[in-house]
């Protein structure tokens, strides 16, 4: 018997059960492996996207949120600088990432350290979204007691 191994499946969602989405974002994510990226649950309503983006500049890379779908875009400027390589094993293909968000998560910031990608993400659940705990009164003060009378 075979058995299959559908964690990478589960990767690009953040935030939510993806049970749904990840029926409607197969073959969505061409990006394939690179660049290698990992999703971290830092407390209860806080996330961090972090991707190894070794040779980019801050300029060479590009993130935007559009309905609730995070897209991540690096693309080096083709710089011949007369360098002949041996052996060229550090990636500086262009790429493109593509994370979908839960409801109310919301970017609250990226910065790129030593080559890492990080970016921050949160969950803000609106008041009226909360549960809330409703108080029973007691109407014991208020019953009425009506008295039998003889009707006519």
């Amino acid at each position: 018997m075979r058995s299959y191994d559908l964690t990478p499946l589960y990767r690009t969602t953040v935030g939510f059960d993806r049970m749904f989405d990840l029926l409607d974002g197969l073959g969505k994510n061409e990006a394939g492996g690179y660049p290698p990226y990992n999703i971290e649950r830092v407390d209860e309503d806080r996330y961090r996207i972090t991707l190894a983006v070794a040779g980019f500049s801050q300029s060479d890379i590009e993130i935007e949120v559009h309905d609730s779908t995070l897209k991540i875009t690096g693309a080096r400027a083709d710089g011949d600088d007369g360098r002949t390589f041996l052996h060229q094993g550090i990636a500086g293909r262009s790429f493109e990432r593509r994370y979908q968000l839960a409801d109310h998560v919301k970017v609250d910031g990226a910065s790129l350290v030593n080559g890492l990608l990080n970016i921050d993400l949160r969950r803000e659940i609106p008041e009226e979204k909360k549960p809330r705990r409703i108080e029973i009164n007691a109407e014991a003060d208020k019953v009425k007691v009506f008295k039998a009378t003889n009707a006519a």
